[in-house]
């Protein structure tokens, strides 16, 4: 499945263009690389991604094209979750 379909899936992000827009700013990772919106993610990826004031890291543990609010959480988990100060690019 793409990146941002996913993020948008696992309701990680509300809108897979937000999605779109940070891969393209160069504010997502998967696997350690930079990743685009069309990445293919596979189940046991990593992905890091970078929004506002916090940096969030999952592990990507299934992948469905449809799921409930309730189940969404199953399709990952929370690796690392930080607070970072916001830097003026």
């Amino acid at each position: 499945m793409r990146l941002d379909k996913y993020l948008k899936t696992a309701r990680i992000l509300k809108r897979r263009e937000a999605a779109k827009e940070l891969a393209l700013q160069g504010r997502i990772w998967v696997n350690d690389r930079v990743a685009k919106p069309s990445t293919e993610l596979k189940i046991g990826d990593t992905i890091r991604i970078r929004f506002g004031a916090r940096l969030l890291e999952i592990r990507v543990l299934d992948i469905q094209k449809q799921v409930s609010k309730q189940n969404a959480q199953l399709l990952f988990e929370i690796i690392h979750e930080e607070r970072i100060e916001d830097e003026q690019a």
